[in-house]
């Protein structure tokens, strides 16, 4: 029962933390967990913890190939725009993105305490430094890096 109140507390905490500062992402994720924990649903629970991860970054795709459906950009003007030294930065921001996430993803399997840490330092970063919420696997993985560079994991 302890670790029960416990756990909805931390998601209370969580929901309030993305209100007041103004992150409906943080809070509506908190609610949302929140509402499946009250409704005792185990099955929602297993469905979500399997899949909800792939759903996200099958919906952040479509949202970034949405751009490319509007017919605007042709394979030509594709090529021209890769081949541009700002098309080739974003070949490799891409890749190292891709590869500090997969980290992320490592570290997240590992050590999912870290995601604690993470929410709290996206609200700060949110509300205090003007930033943006990216998401935990791009904050997992810099924080992988990180680690791994202060000796702190090993793998």
């Amino acid at each position: 029962m302890k670790k029960l109140f416990k756990a909805n507390l931390l998601l209370l905490v969580f929901l309030v933390v993305g209100l007041v500062f103004g992150n409906s992402l943080v809070a509506a994720s908190a609610g949302s967990l929140l509402v499946m924990k009250l409704l005792n649903s185990s099955m929602l629970m297993k469905i979500v913890e399997r899949h909800a991860l792939q759903w996200g970054l099958l919906f952040l795709l479509i949202a970034v190939m949405v751009p490319l459906t509007k017919e605007k950009i042709g394979g030509k003007e594709l090529l021209q725009i890769i081949a541009t030294p700002a098309g080739l930065v974003a070949i490799i921001g891409g890749i190292a993105a891709a590869y500090l996430c997969g980290q992320g993803l490592g570290l997240l399997h590992i050590k999912p305490e870290v995601m604690v840490g993470l929410v709290i330092g996206t609200v700060l970063g949110v509300s205090f430094f003007k930033g943006v919420p990216v998401g935990p696997l791009a904050a997992a993985g810099l924080t992988a890096v990180l680690l791994k560079l202060l000796g702190l994991v090993t793998k």
